[in-house]
C-alpha cells in the first residue's frame, strides 16, 4: 500500500487537540467548591470506597506499559520558588527509594505500586531518583497556563538552548511544578494536579508528565486539605502541616498521587478501573483523602501525631510526609504503610 499523504499541523493536531481538552482526571473526595455541605458525599464520597472495601472496584491491567526501568524524576520549577520548597519536594522523591527510612515510610508506600506488573511479569521498579531541574522563574508562558501550554512549557524544558533536560521516554518523568501566583486550567475547581503524556505534535516526543500546583493562595481548603479547610463545609478542622508550609505539604500528597499512576499508566493504556481510557480510574484516585485505616469520605482515617503537633503518615529520609494512600490490586483495597494491622 503507498503512503498515506502527509498530514498537514492543523490535521495531525486536531484530533490530539480534542482528546486533550476531553480528557481529564478522575478523581474522590477533596472538599471541593461544588461539595454540598451537610451532604452523605462529606462522609462518603460517591466514586471513593472506604479503606479495605472491594466492591464494585475492577482494576483491570490493559496490556499497556508500566514503568519498569529505574525512574528518573525531572522538576521544571515554573514561577517563583523558594529553596526550602525545593528540598521538600525533592527529598520526598528521594524518600521513594530510600529503603532504610523509619517505618512507616513513603520507600514502604512505594512497595504496593511495585506490585505492578506489565505483560511480561515484570514489576515496577524500585528504583525512583531526581534528575536534571529546569528553573522557569521568568514565567515564559505567563501566569495563566492551558492543559496544551502545560506542554509547551515541557518543551521549552527539553529543548533550551542553554542545559535542556534529557530526553528520557523509557524512564523518565517530567514533573512541572507552578509556584502560588499561577493558575492552571481547572486549577481548585476540579484538579489539584495531572498526569498525561506529551504529543509529538507539540514537543517532538512521546514523555510522560506530571502537572502539581502550589494552592496556597488560591485554594489551600481543597488542594492542601487536611492541612487547610474551606469556609463552605463547616465541621472540617485543619491539622499541623509537617514541614511548616501548607502550600507545598498539601502538594506532596499530590505529586505522589501522579508519580504513582504515570508509574503504573503511562500512557493510559495499562492499569485503571472502568470501561474508558479517555476518563481512567487509576490506583491513587481509588484512595484519594485516605491517609490511615478506616479512612473514607472527609474522615482520614488513623494519621501520626508528633511531638511538634505536626500530622503526618509516613517518614522520608529526614522529614515527615502526609501521603494519601493507592490501591492494592493484589489485596483489593486501599493500603498504605501505616495500616494498623500491618
Amino acid at each position: 500500500m503507498p503512503p498515506a499523504p502527509p498530514l498537514t499541523a492543523a490535521q495531525t493536531l486536531a484530533p490530539l487537540l480534542l482528546l486533550l481538552l476531553l480528557t481529564g482526571p478522575v478523581f474522590c473526595w477533596r472538599p471541593w467548591p461544588t461539595t454540598k455541605p451537610n451532604s452523605t458525599d462529606i462522609l462518603y464520597g460517591g466514586s471513593k470506597k472506604y479503606e479495605g472495601s472491594s466492591e464494585f472496584v475492577h482494576l483491570k491491567y490493559h496490556m499497556g506499559p508500566v514503568l519498569t526501568a529505574n525512574i528518573t524524576v525531572y522538576p521544571i520549577w515554573y514561577g517563583t520558588w523558594l529553596p526550602s520548597h525545593k528540598r521538600i519536594i525533592r527529598e520526598f522523591i528521594a524518600s521513594i527509594s530510600a529503603a532504610d527510612s523509619k517505618p512507616p515510610s513513603v520507600a514502604g508506600w512505594w512497595r504496593t505500586v511495585q506490585q505492578y506488573t506489565d505483560q511480561t511479569g515484570d514489576n515496577i521498579t524500585r528504583s525512583v531518583r531526581v534528575g536534571e531541574e529546569k528553573s522557569d522563574r521568568f514565567y515564559s508562558h505567563g501566569k495563566s497556563l492551558t492543559r496544551l501550554s502545560v506542554q509547551s512549557v515541557i518543551k521549552s524544558a527539553v529543548s533550551a538552548a542553554t542545559r535542556p533536560l534529557p530526553v528520557n521516554p523509557k524512564s523518565g518523568v517530567y514533573l512541572l511544578l507552578t509556584s502560588d501566583d499561577v493558575y492552571v486550567q481547572d486549577f481548585c475547581n476540579n484538579i489539584c494536579g495531572f498526569h498525561y503524556f506529551t504529543f509529538p505534535s507539540i514537543v517532538g516526543y512521546t514523555l510522560p508528565y506530571a502537572w502539581v500546583g502550589n494552592s496556597a493562595k488560591m485554594c489551600p481548603g481543597v488542594c492542601a486539605y487536611p492541612f487547610a479547610v474551606p469556609d463552605y463545609i463547616p465541621g472540617l478542622t485543619a491539622v499541623k502541616s509537617p514541614n511548616g508550609d501548607v502550600g507545598v505539604d498539601g502538594m506532596i500528597s499530590v505529586i505522589a498521587h501522579e508519580i504513582a499512576e504515570l508509574a503504573t499508566n503511562p500512557l493510559v493504556n495499562a492499569w485503571y478501573a472502568g470501561g474508558d481510557p479517555v476518563f481512567p480510574v487509576e490506583i491513587a484516585d481509588l484512595c484519594e483523602g485516605i491517609y490511615g485505616t478506616g479512612g473514607g469520605g472527609s474522615y482520614t482515617g488513623q494519621m501520626l501525631n508528633g511531638g511538634d503537633g505536626a500530622t503526618y503518615n509516613m517518614n522520608g529520609i529526614r522529614r515527615r510526609f502526609l501521603v494519601q494512600w493507592v490501591w492494592n490490586h493484589l489485596l483489593n483495597y486501599c493500603t498504605g504503610p501505616n495500616a494498623l494491622d500491618h
